[in-house]
């Protein structure tokens, strides 16, 4: 049996509250996993939250204002309608449970992946960003959203290869991007008659991948990598602190 997209979108298009349950089908996986004696990432929920909250405030900030200045906006009839800082309670989720289940993803490479030599595969994503940023920068240097992309996505990467000796983040990113691009693919429009979060064009590089917006690459690699590495940090600092003991 072949997918049918038409039924696919009329589907989706039935679906009260939409953004709501993509937040939950986005953490539903990691949460229940949690408990599993190899991984135990149970453990590291407490490490998770507050380096999630670290990076989820600058970035609300960020969201909230170009909210209110138009670069981008919500399709209210995807929403509950609940508001928190004139942003919908989904947006507001959506920075907490996205960077939860990536986390968990790299809890699991950290584990799976621990006797193997991934850095050619940190250097690649690092390159890769670099490049992508430029590009991005090239083909439109005056839109805001373009602009605060490129300029914060490297320093990231700086930050990564000179301050920060986390292990196997380039490959849990890569693993990350397939959940992350599905429900942001789905957030901007794929298989959906319209979107569910709309973008001020003239605030971004002309052009998507798909339905999503070249950006979201960048804005993606920030959230997830920037809670990456603060969680490593206080992981590695309460282990420390144990042994000191």
């Amino acid at each position: 049996m072949f997918w049918n997209v038409g039924s696919s979108k009329e589907i989706l298009q039935m679906i009260d509250y939409l953004y709501l349950i993509l937040d939950g089908l986005a953490i539903a996986g990691p949460l229940a996993l949690s408990f599993d004696k190899r991984v135990a990432y149970v453990r590291e929920w407490k490490h998770v939250f507050i380096a999630t909250i670290l990076v989820a405030i600058p970035f609300l900030i960020h969201d909230a204002f170009f909210t209110e200045l138009g670069y981008w906006g919500f399709n209210p009839k995807y929403l509950t309608e609940i508001y928190l800082l004139k942003l919908p309670i989904e947006e507001i989720l959506f920075f907490l449970v996205v960077p939860f289940s990536c986390t968990f993803i790299y809890a699991c490479v950290r584990y799976y992946f621990r006797k193997f030599d991934l850095r050619m595969i940190d250097r690649f994503v690092q390159l890769g960003i670099f490049a992508y940023a430029a590009i991005l920068a090239y083909m439109n240097s005056s839109g805001w959203y373009t602009l605060c992309v490129v300029i914060v996505a490297p320093i990231i990467v700086l930050i990564w290869l000179f301050r920060s000796q986390v292990k196997f983040i380039g490959l849990s990113f890569l693993i990350s991007l397939i959940p992350f691009f599905i429900m942001n693919g789905i957030l901007t429009g794929s298989f959906l008659e319209e979107p569910i979060v709309w973008y001020n064009e003239n605030e971004k590089v002309n052009g998507r991948m798909f339905t999503i917006p070249y950006e979201d690459l960048l804005y993606g690699f920030i959230l997830i990598v920037g809670v990456i590495m603060i969680y490593e940090r206080l992981r590695k600092k309460n282990e420390k602190d144990r042994t000191a003991i």
